[in-house]
């Protein structure tokens, strides 16, 4: 079952809305309309409303990144040689299309980033031709991923 947190910005219709499409994103606004008794049009224009206030932030395809030929995934802790390189590391990983998220934490690193690599002979010059030549890059960890156990969508209540 979803759980979406109540917040002023959300009601019970949204919810219900952001539920339909936490199952499916695909399913058709019309269903939707059709599952809750609303109109069509009401549908969209909440949609709409929750895209324009951040609460949607998108749609996009999920992809299997092992299913196209990504065979090496790791989370990598990226630690810095001073702590206001942070942000300008940030940016240039952004730069590097294997990397695919980069969070900024607290611990041991200040980077902590999801790369995924054909093998790990491609994960290996990711890191230290790419990634150890950033400026204020001091080291990285990296944890090899074995599969993921599950992944899911944000509660919704």
């Amino acid at each position: 079952m979803s759980i979406i947190k109540h917040n002023e910005n959300t009601d019970y219709l949204d919810q219900e809305i952001l539920r339909k499409l936490d199952e499916n994103g695909r399913i058709p606004f019309s269903e939707i309309a059709k599952d809750l008794n609303i109109s069509n049009s009401l549908v969209h224009l909440r949609v709409r409303k929750m895209q324009e206030s951040g609460i949607i932030k998108g749609f996009s395809v999920k992809l299997d990144a092992k299913g196209i030929g990504f065979e090496t995934i790791t989370y990598t802790g990226i630690a810095t040689k001073e702590a206001r390189f942070a942000y300008s590391i940030s940016e240039q990983l952004e730069k590097i299309p294997e990397v695919v998220e980069c969070h900024w934490v607290s611990g041991k690193y200040a980077l902590f980033i999801k790369i995924v690599a054909a093998n790990n002979e491609e994960l290996r010059k990711i890191l230290y031709e790419q990634i150890h030549q950033i400026e204020g890059v001091g080291g990285t960890d990296s944890f090899i991923s074995f599969g993921s156990a599950f992944e899911k969508n944000l509660p919704v209540k």
